[in-house]
């Protein structure tokens, strides 16, 4: 079927980043704006969520219904409490400040996967913490004290964008490469029973064609049937800017195109779980309704 996708929201300025449905509204992040606002599908509304936000671009939602998000701007991971504040996770990987987190995920143990690539834009404060030699995928996780730890995922990664868990929480999906990077994958990784991870399986590769290199995924979610949708491409280069639904062994089953420059992330919302939202690089919260697809809810 055909996917009809209507503006909800925006245009804002800047980049709309991360998004995530919490049970009743859809939060997205506005990346240079510093904001992350939620939108009520009942009744049309955005309103702000949360402001001075760091350049948040990712968000998540953990157990029990706790918000995380991607702090690009100070180089950490942040919780988002209900009374308003915030609360800082651990920023050190082996006594070093890592990168700057781009996309996460959250496990039922409440353990934070999130892809951590260099980035052009500098963080905030003085430029005294040097970036880490490598861009992987990193692991929030307590430790006996109930206090964050860093721990590294992939050893194989170069610029990680989105990242993803399966259903079963046995793979993890990983977006490789940015617009420069010379490979741009969706790779599977099996999660081992120590929460290593395996050697990679490469699902799907982007290629190029005279007008340039196709750009690859930014943003992945997760549907009912264990499928990866995930927002990919550019208006002018290849297929153009398009939603892509995977098969867990990397089948293209669908494409639907967008009409949006530069899709960013994706997430099911509204009741049932029966529509796509997708942000853009220009702003714009974007809504295809009942589009045959349900997203995949965790019950634990």
């Amino acid at each position: 079927m055909t996917w009809t996708f209507e503006r909800v929201a925006g245009p804002h300025n800047g980049p709309a980043g991360g998004l995530v449905w919490d049970g009743s509204g859809l939060l997205f992040s506005l990346i240079n704006e510093e904001r992350i606002l939620r939108f009520d599908p009942a009744t049309g509304a955005t309103v702000e969520f949360r402001r001075y936000t760091g350049r948040t671009n990712g968000i998540a939602q953990g157990p029990r219904g706790s918000i995380y998000g991607c702090q690009e701007g100070g180089r950490r991971i942040v919780q988002y409490l209900a009374d308003g504040s915030a609360t800082v996770t651990a920023t050190r990987l082996h006594g070093r400040i890592h990168n700057h987190p781009c996309d996460l995920a959250v496990d039922r143990a409440g353990r934070v996967w999130f892809s951590d690539p260099h980035s052009g834009t500098p963080a905030f404060g003085p430029k005294i913490f040097p970036p880490l030699e490598h861009a992987s995928v990193l692991r929030l996780e307590r430790d006996d004290r109930k206090s964050w730890t860093l721990r590294r995922i992939t050893h194989d990664t170069r610029a990680p964008r989105a990242v993803l868990l399966s259903g079963d929480e046995k793979t993890l999906y990983v977006a490789e490469g940015d617009a420069q990077s010379a490979l741009r994958e969706l790779r599977a990784y099996a999660v081992r029973d120590d929460g290593e991870v395996g050697p990679y399986t490469v699902l799907h590769t982007f290629g190029a064609d005279h007008r340039g290199p196709h750009r690859g995924i930014e943003g992945m979610c997760l549907d009912a049937d264990g499928n990866i949708v995930a927002c990919a491409g550019m208006q002018g280069v290849g297929a153009g800017a398009l939603v892509y639904v995977f098969s867990p062994a990397g089948a293209v089953l669908e494409t639907h195109p967008l009409p949006a420059g530069l899709p960013m992330r994706c997430a099911f919302g509204d009741a049932g779980l029966t529509s796509l939202y997708v942000t853009t690089a220009g702003g714009e919260l974007l809504r295809a309704r009942n589009c045959g697809r349900r997203g995949y809810s965790r019950t634990v």
